[in-house]
């Protein structure tokens, strides 16, 4: 199939990202990049091996999952949430402690783009479908029950 109007480009990501899952999503013309702005979509992330067991736990016990995408450098899964953790200081603390943080509104989440197809950067654990996030309150308290377990 070489007709390029099927052919997966940053607009063609970002349209999809904003049509079919409701994310509010824009382009960096330098980059190619994709990103969304915390505001309207909240984002945690964390540590891959603490997101892996976030995430087998919330299927486990049957929570389903919204998007999740992994930063294959940094080693680091983002959990797409809505928005509704609350401003509180000392669960910002308690986050600090396990690598976690809740990004603050307005602070740039960086979706999976075409443009990473030569050097891959970031990919879907969880690829988004249509516009259902969790509760970022929900979220936050499996990564606590997950993070009071030992490590098997």
């Amino acid at each position: 199939m070489n007709d390029p109007t099927f052919t997966d480009t940053p607009i063609s990501r970002c349209a999809y990202y904003r049509r079919t899952c409701g994310l509010p999503a824009g382009i960096h013309p330098e980059a190619g990049r994709i990103v969304v702005k915390a505001g309207f979509v909240g984002a945690i992330t964390m540590p891959a091996r603490l997101g892996l067991r976030v995430r087998d736990d919330m299927l486990f016990r049957g929570c389903p999952l919204g998007p999740v995408v992994a930063h294959i450098r940094s080693r680091r899964w983002t959990f797409l949430c809505r928005p509704d953790i609350p401003e509180d200081n000392s669960l910002f603390t308690e986050l600090f402690r396990l690598d976690v943080a809740v990004v603050p509104f307005g602070g740039e989440i960086a979706l999976p783009s075409p443009a990473d197809s030569q050097i891959p950067s970031r990919t879907w654990i969880v690829p988004p479908r249509d516009t259902f996030r969790p509760s970022g309150a929900v979220v936050i308290d499996y990564l606590r029950a997950c993070a009071r377990k030992p490590i098997r």
